[in-house]
Protein backbone atom coordinates (compact mmCIF):
# COMPACT_ATOMS: atom_id res chain seq x y z
CA UNK A 1 0.00 0.00 0.00
CA UNK A 2 0.98 3.41 -0.74
CA UNK A 3 1.14 5.69 2.21
CA UNK A 4 -0.74 8.69 2.96
CA UNK A 5 1.34 10.90 2.22
CA UNK A 6 2.28 9.62 -1.39
CA UNK A 7 -0.91 9.56 -2.35
CA UNK A 8 -2.13 12.99 -1.07
CA UNK A 9 1.52 14.12 -2.82
CA UNK A 10 0.35 12.46 -6.06
CA UNK A 11 -3.30 14.12 -5.79
CA UNK A 12 -1.26 17.10 -5.42
CA UNK A 13 1.09 16.75 -8.41
CA UNK A 14 -2.15 15.59 -10.47
CA UNK A 15 -4.64 18.59 -9.83
CA UNK A 16 -1.50 20.74 -10.67
CA UNK A 17 -1.15 19.02 -13.55
CA UNK A 18 -4.47 19.48 -14.71
CA UNK A 19 -5.23 23.42 -13.51
CA UNK A 20 -2.03 24.69 -14.91
CA UNK A 21 -1.86 26.28 -18.96
CA UNK A 22 0.49 23.62 -20.49
CA UNK A 23 1.69 26.99 -22.12
CA UNK A 24 1.72 30.62 -21.17
CA UNK A 25 3.12 33.06 -23.36
CA UNK A 26 3.95 36.50 -22.69
CA UNK A 27 7.40 39.01 -22.39
CA UNK A 28 9.23 39.88 -19.09
CA UNK A 29 8.46 43.24 -18.19
CA UNK A 30 11.77 44.67 -18.56
CA UNK A 31 11.84 43.26 -22.50
CA UNK A 32 8.78 44.25 -23.12
CA UNK A 33 8.53 47.10 -26.33
CA UNK A 34 6.32 48.45 -28.89
CA UNK A 35 7.21 49.23 -32.15
CA UNK A 36 6.02 51.78 -34.34
CA UNK A 37 6.04 51.81 -38.67
CA UNK A 38 4.82 54.86 -39.69
CA UNK A 39 3.29 56.46 -42.40
CA UNK A 40 0.59 58.91 -43.77
CA UNK A 41 -1.28 54.68 -44.77
CA UNK A 42 -0.98 53.43 -41.61
CA UNK A 43 -0.18 53.20 -38.02
CA UNK A 44 1.08 50.08 -37.10
CA UNK A 45 2.80 49.39 -32.84
CA UNK A 46 4.07 45.49 -32.89
CA UNK A 47 4.54 44.02 -29.63
CA UNK A 48 6.53 40.86 -29.47
CA UNK A 49 5.01 38.03 -27.37
CA UNK A 50 8.16 35.50 -27.26
CA UNK A 51 7.75 31.99 -28.72
CA UNK A 52 4.36 32.55 -29.75
CA UNK A 53 4.40 35.38 -32.17
CA UNK A 54 3.21 39.06 -32.27
CA UNK A 55 0.30 41.66 -31.26
CA UNK A 56 -0.60 44.36 -33.54
CA UNK A 57 -2.49 47.69 -33.31
CA UNK A 58 -2.99 49.44 -36.78
CA UNK A 59 -5.10 52.24 -37.62
CA UNK A 60 -5.21 52.92 -41.17
CA UNK A 61 -6.20 55.90 -43.14
CA UNK A 62 -9.82 56.26 -43.20
CA UNK A 63 -10.15 53.80 -41.01
CA UNK A 64 -11.04 52.45 -37.01
CA UNK A 65 -8.64 50.65 -34.99
CA UNK A 66 -7.74 47.50 -35.31
CA UNK A 67 -6.10 44.29 -33.19
CA UNK A 68 -4.93 40.93 -34.11
CA UNK A 69 -2.69 38.65 -32.94
CA UNK A 70 0.09 36.81 -35.16
CA UNK A 71 1.06 33.53 -34.36
CA UNK A 72 4.59 32.18 -35.69
CA UNK A 73 2.79 29.51 -37.44
CA UNK A 74 -1.31 28.65 -37.59
CA UNK A 75 -2.76 26.14 -35.14
CA UNK A 76 -0.42 26.97 -31.84
CA UNK A 77 -3.56 28.05 -30.25
CA UNK A 78 -6.94 27.41 -31.31
CA UNK A 79 -10.21 26.09 -30.38
CA UNK A 80 -12.84 27.99 -28.76
CA UNK A 81 -10.64 30.85 -27.20
CA UNK A 82 -11.59 34.34 -25.17
CA UNK A 83 -10.17 37.50 -25.59
CA UNK A 84 -10.10 39.60 -22.01
CA UNK A 85 -8.54 41.99 -20.19
CA UNK A 86 -6.67 41.21 -17.17
CA UNK A 87 -5.12 43.31 -14.33
CA UNK A 88 -1.15 43.01 -13.94
CA UNK A 89 -0.18 40.80 -11.29
CA UNK A 90 0.24 44.26 -8.59
CA UNK A 91 -3.49 44.32 -9.04
CA UNK A 92 -4.70 41.46 -8.78
CA UNK A 93 -8.04 42.79 -7.12
CA UNK A 94 -8.89 43.77 -10.07
CA UNK A 95 -11.50 41.76 -11.78
CA UNK A 96 -10.98 40.60 -15.59
CA UNK A 97 -13.23 42.13 -18.12
CA UNK A 98 -14.16 39.95 -21.32
CA UNK A 99 -13.89 41.75 -24.22
CA UNK A 100 -15.34 38.74 -27.03
CA UNK A 101 -15.26 35.13 -28.17
CA UNK A 102 -12.77 34.05 -30.78
CA UNK A 103 -13.74 30.52 -33.26
CA UNK A 104 -9.67 29.70 -34.08
CA UNK A 105 -8.89 26.98 -36.68
CA UNK A 106 -6.06 25.45 -37.50
CA UNK A 107 -5.26 27.57 -40.58
CA UNK A 108 -5.99 31.28 -39.52
CA UNK A 109 -2.52 33.34 -39.36
CA UNK A 110 -4.09 36.22 -37.91
CA UNK A 111 -6.55 35.99 -34.79
CA UNK A 112 -8.29 39.51 -35.01
CA UNK A 113 -10.69 41.27 -32.82
CA UNK A 114 -14.13 43.31 -34.00
CA UNK A 115 -13.79 47.14 -34.26
CA UNK A 116 -15.37 47.42 -30.92
CA UNK A 117 -12.98 44.57 -29.38
CA UNK A 118 -9.71 46.55 -30.83
CA UNK A 119 -10.84 49.88 -29.21
CA UNK A 120 -11.30 48.03 -25.97
CA UNK A 121 -7.94 46.38 -26.46
CA UNK A 122 -6.03 49.74 -27.08
CA UNK A 123 -7.96 51.57 -24.12
CA UNK A 124 -6.43 48.82 -21.58
CA UNK A 125 -3.07 49.03 -22.67
CA UNK A 126 -3.64 52.86 -21.92
CA UNK A 127 -4.56 51.85 -18.75
CA UNK A 128 -1.82 49.55 -18.19
CA UNK A 129 -3.66 46.48 -18.47
CA UNK A 130 -3.14 43.12 -20.06
CA UNK A 131 -5.13 42.11 -22.98
CA UNK A 132 -5.31 37.96 -22.86
CA UNK A 133 -6.48 35.59 -24.95
CA UNK A 134 -7.32 32.20 -23.62
CA UNK A 135 -7.69 29.43 -25.97
CA UNK A 136 -6.17 25.67 -26.32
CA UNK A 137 -2.60 24.85 -27.62
CA UNK A 138 -1.75 21.78 -29.98
CA UNK A 139 -1.99 19.04 -27.76
CA UNK A 140 -5.72 20.71 -26.85
CA UNK A 141 -4.44 22.05 -23.26
CA UNK A 142 -5.22 25.71 -21.84
CA UNK A 143 -2.73 28.32 -23.67
CA UNK A 144 -2.76 31.75 -22.69
CA UNK A 145 -1.09 34.58 -24.81
CA UNK A 146 -0.87 37.89 -22.31
CA UNK A 147 -0.02 41.58 -24.07
CA UNK A 148 1.83 43.34 -21.77
CA UNK A 149 1.69 47.45 -21.29
CA UNK A 150 4.87 47.64 -20.17
CA UNK A 151 6.13 50.89 -22.23
CA UNK A 152 3.18 51.29 -23.86
CA UNK A 153 2.99 54.91 -22.89
CA UNK A 154 5.80 56.10 -24.65
CA UNK A 155 4.85 54.02 -28.07
CA UNK A 156 1.23 55.61 -27.62
CA UNK A 157 2.52 58.99 -27.75
CA UNK A 158 4.43 58.27 -31.48
CA UNK A 159 1.60 56.46 -32.41
CA UNK A 160 -0.35 59.67 -31.72
CA UNK A 161 1.55 61.60 -33.57
CA UNK A 162 1.52 59.33 -36.45
CA UNK A 163 -2.18 59.40 -36.14
CA UNK A 164 -2.44 63.56 -36.51
CA UNK A 165 -0.61 62.65 -40.43
CA UNK A 166 -2.33 59.81 -41.78
CA UNK A 167 -4.28 60.63 -44.94
CA UNK A 168 -8.16 61.23 -44.50
CA UNK A 169 -9.26 58.22 -47.08
CA UNK A 170 -7.78 55.28 -48.26
CA UNK A 171 -7.10 54.29 -51.86
CA UNK A 172 -9.73 51.72 -51.89
CA UNK A 173 -12.15 55.10 -50.35
CA UNK A 174 -10.98 57.26 -53.35
CA UNK A 175 -10.22 55.35 -56.17
CA UNK A 176 -13.75 55.80 -57.48
CA UNK A 177 -15.70 59.41 -57.16
CA UNK A 178 -18.79 60.12 -58.23
CA UNK A 179 -19.75 63.98 -58.98
CA UNK A 180 -23.42 64.66 -59.16
CA UNK A 181 -25.33 67.22 -60.77
CA UNK A 182 -28.46 68.98 -61.28
CA UNK A 183 -30.14 68.84 -64.66
CA UNK A 184 -28.33 70.54 -67.21
CA UNK A 185 -26.01 72.17 -64.98
CA UNK A 186 -21.79 71.47 -64.91
CA UNK A 187 -20.81 74.02 -62.26
CA UNK A 188 -18.87 72.05 -59.39
CA UNK A 189 -20.46 72.41 -55.69
CA UNK A 190 -18.91 72.96 -52.92
CA UNK A 191 -19.16 69.07 -51.12
CA UNK A 192 -17.86 68.47 -55.11
CA UNK A 193 -15.00 70.51 -54.40
CA UNK A 194 -14.07 68.92 -51.13
CA UNK A 195 -14.20 65.68 -52.56
CA UNK A 196 -11.69 66.75 -55.41
CA UNK A 197 -9.38 68.30 -52.69
CA UNK A 198 -9.87 64.61 -51.08
CA UNK A 199 -8.78 63.24 -54.43
CA UNK A 200 -6.15 65.96 -54.83
CA UNK A 201 -4.40 65.24 -51.19
CA UNK A 202 -4.52 61.05 -52.21
CA UNK A 203 -2.76 61.56 -55.06
CA UNK A 204 -0.20 63.82 -54.29
CA UNK A 205 0.75 61.16 -51.12
CA UNK A 206 0.69 58.24 -53.10
CA UNK A 207 3.59 57.93 -55.69
CA UNK A 208 1.65 54.84 -57.04
CA UNK A 209 -0.93 56.71 -58.84
CA UNK A 210 -0.48 56.94 -62.41
CA UNK A 211 -3.59 57.64 -63.92
CA UNK A 212 -6.86 59.54 -63.45
CA UNK A 213 -9.44 59.01 -65.47
CA UNK A 214 -12.16 62.00 -65.82
CA UNK A 215 -15.69 60.62 -67.43
CA UNK A 216 -18.54 63.06 -67.65
CA UNK A 217 -22.44 61.78 -68.47
CA UNK A 218 -25.85 62.53 -68.78
CA UNK A 219 -29.02 61.63 -68.27
CA UNK A 220 -31.25 60.87 -71.27
CA UNK A 221 -33.67 64.17 -70.88
CA UNK A 222 -33.53 66.35 -73.75
CA UNK A 223 -31.23 65.98 -77.10
CA UNK A 224 -28.85 63.45 -77.57
CA UNK A 225 -26.21 65.81 -78.35
CA UNK A 226 -26.61 68.43 -76.31
CA UNK A 227 -26.68 66.04 -73.44
CA UNK A 228 -23.15 65.13 -75.33
CA UNK A 229 -22.13 68.24 -75.10
CA UNK A 230 -23.50 68.78 -71.46
CA UNK A 231 -21.11 65.46 -70.17
CA UNK A 232 -17.99 67.74 -71.87
CA UNK A 233 -18.53 70.18 -69.99
CA UNK A 234 -18.60 68.43 -66.67
CA UNK A 235 -15.61 66.26 -67.20
CA UNK A 236 -13.71 69.46 -68.65
CA UNK A 237 -14.82 71.14 -64.92
CA UNK A 238 -13.17 68.69 -63.27
CA UNK A 239 -10.23 68.55 -64.62
CA UNK A 240 -9.70 72.56 -65.00
CA UNK A 241 -10.09 72.07 -61.16
CA UNK A 242 -7.58 69.25 -60.42
CA UNK A 243 -5.23 70.89 -62.81
CA UNK A 244 -6.04 74.22 -60.50
CA UNK A 245 -5.04 72.25 -57.00
CA UNK A 246 -1.93 71.35 -58.97
CA UNK A 247 -2.38 67.81 -60.33
CA UNK A 248 -0.14 67.89 -63.88
CA UNK A 249 -2.33 67.45 -66.85
CA UNK A 250 -0.18 64.19 -68.03
CA UNK A 251 -1.97 62.34 -65.74
CA UNK A 252 -5.55 63.40 -66.61
CA UNK A 253 -7.42 61.70 -69.21
CA UNK A 254 -10.69 63.23 -69.65
CA UNK A 255 -13.61 61.80 -71.90
CA UNK A 256 -17.25 62.64 -72.22
CA UNK A 257 -20.30 60.26 -72.77
CA UNK A 258 -23.25 61.92 -72.85
CA UNK A 259 -26.45 59.43 -71.99
CA UNK A 260 -24.35 56.04 -73.20
CA UNK A 261 -23.85 54.58 -69.90
CA UNK A 262 -26.52 55.16 -67.76
CA UNK A 263 -25.28 53.42 -64.12
CA UNK A 264 -29.06 52.79 -63.66
CA UNK A 265 -32.62 52.99 -66.02
CA UNK A 266 -33.74 56.49 -66.60
CA UNK A 267 -36.68 55.76 -65.13
CA UNK A 268 -37.20 57.61 -61.94
CA UNK A 269 -35.94 61.12 -60.51
CA UNK A 270 -33.87 60.13 -58.16
CA UNK A 271 -32.30 57.65 -61.30
CA UNK A 272 -31.62 60.32 -63.19
CA UNK A 273 -29.85 61.97 -60.76
CA UNK A 274 -27.69 59.13 -60.41
CA UNK A 275 -26.82 59.18 -64.17
CA UNK A 276 -25.87 62.87 -64.27
CA UNK A 277 -22.31 62.27 -62.76
CA UNK A 278 -18.71 63.04 -63.86
CA UNK A 279 -16.73 59.69 -62.03
CA UNK A 280 -13.10 59.96 -61.09
CA UNK A 281 -11.07 56.98 -61.32
CA UNK A 282 -7.59 56.75 -60.08
CA UNK A 283 -5.02 54.12 -61.06
CA UNK A 284 -2.47 52.76 -59.83
CA UNK A 285 0.28 50.96 -60.90
CA UNK A 286 1.84 47.63 -58.53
Amino acid sequence: MKSPIKVALLVAVMLLSSTAPAALYQVQIDQSQWQLQASPFACRLTHQVPEFGSAVLERGAGESVRFWLEPLQPGLVSGDAKFYIAAPAWRANQASQTVESLKIDGVMRELRLSEPGSAKVLAALRSGLQPTLSASDLSGSDAKVSVSAANFGPAFLEYSECLSQLLPVNFNQIARTAILYPPAQWELSQASRARLDLVKTYVETDPQISKIYVDGHSDNQGRRLLNRDLSKRRAEEVTRYLVQLGISEDMLVTRYHGERYPVVPNDSADNRTRNRRVTVRLERTD
